[in-house]
């Protein structure tokens, strides 16, 4: 549910198209996502290593909290200056809850196939939440405009950080073994965040992992770009979240598709890549809406690899800095969003530019065939 709260905000479909219609240039769009992103990675491993040693849905009611302070900044000041404090606060809120439920449900299952069942499953009906608010958008934008639709979201994020309030949570641990002195906790917050950061880089292996699992969700960012795609495609302001709606259902098929094939094996994950690459390149080129839907099948093998991705980062980590290990992947897929906002600045065409981010989408393909199987 509370995952279903956070993806279910209406102002996900058309919030670019509130910028755009302000007077704002694609080239000040991208500075905002990419304002967004620099926050978001500067508070990142910092709030990971918090949560680590801190109460982990505590934190992430805060962080749904100040987002929801963020989409209010939006509404009051809708203006380049308005949207980009709002920015601000969305990423500090976003890295507030990075990894802090994910974390919560590992430690619980304590198996990598459980895991990914599990968050394959939440993810589908978070997207299919997503999936309704985009189809409510349209409605509820002729009915009342950006204000009624801002309203909406601010109302939805606040209720989800008031739920995650009630999840259960067990004492901090990082480690299999609940009797070890080395908990999170008992290290404190420095020394958590030295663990981290000594996991994250202190095998080929784990690195490995953490690359991949930055890079995959790094791609997501294109989705900020979907409705000025299709609106250059030729669709009207009020279609454009229905078909965004599309893909939100292709990544919900892929989120639960991710739920039944087992991560033991990089194939599945460097296969997902590969065919959302082609698909990306080619539906972006095409002249025509249509295009749209091979997009969306794209976006919905990017859903399906970000599952098995992070899965297989979770089983790499041993030490008590679960959240904070997570978060520098976290942390890295930010930059990569950056470097993928400043390229979407250049004056070319947008198809062009979704065409030419393919390439380091195949050269993640490649990593992922790199892994190696899990340790038993």
């Amino acid at each position: 549910m509370v995952r279903a709260l956070e993806e279910g905000v209406l102002l996900y479909p058309v919030y670019a198209l509130l910028f755009a219609d302000t007077g704002l240039t694609t080239g000040e769009i991208s500075s905002l996502f990419a304002i967004w992103s620099v926050v978001s990675f500067v508070c990142e491993v910092p709030a990971g290593a918090l949560a680590d040693v801190w109460s982990r849905k505590r934190l992430y009611a805060l962080g749904q909290a100040v987002t929801a302070a963020g989409f209010a900044c939006w509404l009051i000041w809708p203006a380049y200056p308005g949207f980009a404090l709002g920015f601000v606060l969305w990423g500090i809120g976003g890295a507030l809850g990075s990894g802090t439920l994910e974390a919560l449900v590992y430690d619980d299952l304590g198996d990598s196939t459980a895991y990914a069942r599990v968050i394959g499953r939440s993810g589908t009906v978070a997207l299919l939440a997503m999936l309704a608010a985009t189809l409510l958008a349209a409605p509820a934008y002729a009915a009342g405009g950006y204000l009624a639709v801002g309203l909406a979201s601010i109302a939805t994020v606040a209720l989800g950080g008031l739920l995650a309030l009630r999840l259960p949570e067990k004492p901090l641990s990082g480690t299999d073994d609940s009797s070890s002195e080395e908990t999170a906790e008992g290290l404190g917050y420095l020394a958590t965040l030295r663990s981290g950061l000594r996991e994250a880089v202190g095998s080929r292996h784990v690195a490995r992992a953490v690359l991949v699992a930055a890079a995959v969700p790094g791609f997501s960012a294109l989705d900020e770009y979907l409705p000025l795609l299709a609106r250059d495609k030729g669709a009207l302001t009020s279609a454009v979240p229905l078909l965004f709606a599309v893909t939100a259902l292709a990544m919900a098929a892929g989120s639960a598709l991710a739920g039944r094939v087992p991560p033991t094996s990089p194939r599945p994950l460097a296969g997902a890549l590969l065919l959302a690459a082609a698909l990306m390149a080619a539906g972006s080129l095409v002249p025509h809406l249509a295009g749209m839907i091979a997009v969306s099948a794209a976006f919905g093998l990017l859903q399906f690899a970000m599952v098995h991705a992070e899965t297989r980062l979770q089983e790499t980590i041993t030490g008590p800095a679960r959240t904070t290990v997570l978060s520098i992947s976290g942390f890295a897929a930010e930059v990569g969003a950056v470097a993928l906002y400043a390229a979407f600045a250049l004056p070319l065409a947008l198809p062009v530019l979704y065409a030419v981010a393919v390439v380091p989408l195949l050269a993640t393909a490649l990593l992922a065939t790199r892994q190696k199987p899990p340790p038993e």
